[in-house]
């Protein structure tokens, strides 16, 4: 089955449907392999688009879920201890989060990253981990188009 993704914003609300969630964003890896940037966002308080516009590998959620290669999750971010989540990202409200990676066809590089929050504090499951990355597989061949240089 084919599928045309043209309403981004529609597709996340239908994930932060399933999760209970409240936040949601996606990021397109840049050409450079290095960087993310927004495709869609939902819940993101708008004094915070400029900074989640563009993220570095390796920067809050979903840089660390882009550079470790592996989901990332946050029991509670206002609480944070571990020094991923980035500052101004407590300012959202938001306490449980859980970001994945997305691969390529092949799987030898990440072209974006799929995240969701909500504003109780949560430790994700196995399965809700599994789940958000299989749905993040479904839109690897569009993050791929929207990441290859002109």
């Amino acid at each position: 089955m084919r599928m045309e993704f043209t309403d981004w914003r529609a597709w996340l609300n239908g994930i932060l449907s399933e999760f209970n969630c409240q936040t949601g964003t996606l990021h397109a890896s840049d050409s450079s392999g290095e960087t993310l940037k927004l495709v869609a966002q939902v819940g993101v308080p708008a004094f915070l688009h400029d900074k989640i516009t563009t993220i570095p590998f390796g920067k809050g959620i979903a840089g660390a879920a882009a550079a470790t290669r592996e989901p990332v999750e946050l029991c509670n971010l206002q609480q944070d201890l571990g020094g991923v989540a980035r500052p101004d990202a407590r300012q959202t409200g938001v306490a449980g989060a859980l970001a994945v990676p997305v691969f390529s066809k092949d799987g030898s590089r990440v072209v974006g990253t799929l995240g969701v929050g909500m504003m109780e504090p949560h430790d994700f499951t196995d399965a809700e981990k599994a789940r958000l990355t299989e749905i993040a597989e479904t839109v690897a061949p569009w993050l791929e188009k929207l990441g290859t240089p002109a």
